[in-house]
């Protein structure tokens, strides 16, 4: 029981970690129905830019997470503005698809250069000695990586609901022409999508390199498995992106302990491969009729 219990708890910090990059794709689908490919490569250069800023600039990490963040928005608008926008303007259906995949290569390139391809090592911010919780060892950085994405996708729900701002991508959610004939800027509201979805992918970063070994490769698979957690629980339903990673994550953990870490991607693809066939908008999703 209590290695069952340091599964779980081990596996709700990864899904958490995959859980805010899933909201990053859900953001930009959100607004323009596009989604940013290159969300795993935005996460290793906030966690690379975060690891400078730490050990060669000296940067305390509470200081260099909002720097991070602010580097990954603009990070963010730079693919928007470069892969997105000529896309949707020429009404493109794959261009944006290529566009982010192409940028995703050059950014991991380029940190290849810049950093090198050994991984590095990122230092805690918090103490090393797990805790006693429930039978079951717990880092502190775990808690904060649950914890910290928590409160960021929830700072962002808050921020569409109250502000005006928020309420603006809202209505371009639900009806971009609408919003247009409104006087709602939606390629602004496109734009700032993007940035937001780039600075949550920054913010994981940050969280989880003190976790695990920070390089040049290390968003690829991240992000791959964060786009799994977003169709397996929908969009457009933010409840279901914390679901799905949570579910994801646990299965991984415990597949890796009980059978082999080289099954422990299995249970997520192969309940990807499930929700595909049964219920393609996910399991939270609400599925959109179009008019044509």
């Amino acid at each position: 029981m209590q290695i069952l219990t340091q599964l779980v708890f081990s596996g709700i910090a990864l899904g958490m970690i995959y859980a805010v990059i899933a909201f990053g794709y859900q953001l930009t689908f959100a607004t323009s129905d596009t989604l940013n490919f290159g969300q795993g490569d935005a996460l290793m250069l906030g966690a690379l830019v975060g690891l400078t800023l730490v050990t060669v600039v000296g940067l305390n990490y509470w200081l260099a997470l909002p720097v991070v963040c602010l580097f990954g928005a603009v990070q963010g608008m730079f693919v928007e503005r470069i892969g997105v926008r000529p896309a949707i303007k020429i009404k493109s259906e794959f261009g944006w698809i290529m566009s982010t995949i192409a940028l995703g290569i050059i950014f991991k390139n380029v940190a290849e250069n810049v950093w090198g391809r050994d991984d590095l090592k990122f230092p805690s911010p918090l103490p090393e000695a797990p805790l006693q919780l429930l039978g079951a060892n717990v880092l502190p950085m775990e808690l904060l990586v649950v914890f910290g994405a928590l409160a960021l996708m929830l700072s962002v729900e808050v921020f569409n609901r109250r502000s005006i701002y928020g309420k603006a991508v809202v209505a371009t959610f639900n009806d971009r022409d609408a919003a247009k004939l409104m006087g709602i800027n939606t390629g602004l509201v496109i734009t700032f999508s993007y940035a937001l979805s780039s600075l949550t992918a920054a913010f994981a970063g940050m969280l989880i390199a003190p976790l695990t070994l920070t390089g040049a490769t290390m968003g690829a698979v991240l992000g791959l498995k964060a786009f799994a957690v977003a169709i397996i629980g929908g969009l457009n339903s933010g409840m279901g992106i914390i679901v799905g990673g949570l579910i994801l994550g646990i299965a991984e953990t415990c597949t890796g302990y009980y059978l082999s870490t080289g099954y422990k991607d299995v249970p997520g693809l192969l309940l990807l491969l499930m929700v595909l066939a049964i219920k393609p908008a996910g399991l939270f999703g609400k599925t959109a009729i179009k008019k044509v």
